[in-house]
């Protein structure tokens, strides 16, 4: 089972639900939440990039005792800057080009494309033990993230929950009260890019509604702008997504897309 997040602020949780959060404070993307010990945490940190998109500016892993703090084409490990492939009790860690990927036998496998996209799977062993942006993990969508005991959340609410407090940053929450537009206008575009022939492979992996409806969220932040950062990163995902499932992408950039 994969969570992952990518683009416009864009998460899906391990329960399969798909949301926003705008946030770029440090917070919890997945942790193991049972009291004891915990096994592991992946935290994150998005900023603004050069030209205004939203980019995971570093992630902090903590395997057991092992702490990895990952920049783009950086990583350290328990303080020091270590050349990949590198391998530490239980955790390796590779790096090319595009990726860096960890590899923790205790059953997590992390995926950062350096920019804005990571996806963590976990071993089912984890299930219902988990909490952050992420979700509990426990097989049933909405329930224990928007819908908790009696009380329900949106989004953003929600993700302000998952915030790290740093005694070292003062950092605003998302505004809980701002609603996301709709942004029908732009739905036959995202079904026509996301069912082209490239991805006749994924239709029967993949909740399509959900990459249609960020697709969407997509092309009402660009303002209708050409850029490929609007376009490119949700149909990049789908991309990733389906060959995680076992599905075989076709070529879908081309010379003047993506």
């Amino acid at each position: 089972y994969v969570c992952s997040t990518w683009g416009n602020n864009h998460f899906k949780t391990f329960d399969g639900d798909a949301y926003q959060f705008p946030g770029f404070c440090e917070y919890n993307f997945v942790s193991d939440c049972r009291e004891a010990y915990k096994e592991f945490s992946v935290q994150i940190q998005r900023a603004l990039d050069s030209s205004g998109h939203p980019v995971i500016q570093y992630i902090l892993v903590k395997v057991k005792d092992i702490m990895i703090y990952l920049k783009p084409n950086i990583a350290v490990v328990d303080g020091r800057i270590v050349k990949t492939p590198y391998y530490t009790s239980g955790v390796l860690i590779e790096s090319n080009e595009i990726y860096t990927k960890i590899y923790a036998k205790l059953g997590m496998v992390l995926m950062w494309n350096q920019q804005d996209a990571l996806m963590v799977e976990l071993d089912n062993k984890f299930n219902n033990y988990t909490c952050g942006l992420c979700g509990d993990y426990n097989g049933i969508q909405i329930y224990n993230e928007f819908i908790n005991k009696d009380a329900s959340y949106n989004s953003i609410t929600y993700g302000n929950m998952q915030k790290i407090n740093t005694p070292k940053e003062k950092c605003d929450d998302p505004d809980e009260t701002q609603a996301l537009p709709s942004c029908n206008d732009h739905r036959d575009e995202c079904q026509r890019l996301l069912t082209s022939p490239a991805f006749a492979d994924c239709l029967l992996r993949l909740n399509l509604e959900m990459y249609i409806q960020a697709c969407m969220q997509d092309k009402c932040a660009c303002k209708g702008e050409d850029d490929s950062f609007c376009l490119c990163s949700t149909i990049s995902e789908y991309s990733r997504q389906c060959s995680h499932a076992g599905g075989r992408p076709g070529e879908w950039r081309t010379q003047n897309f993506c």
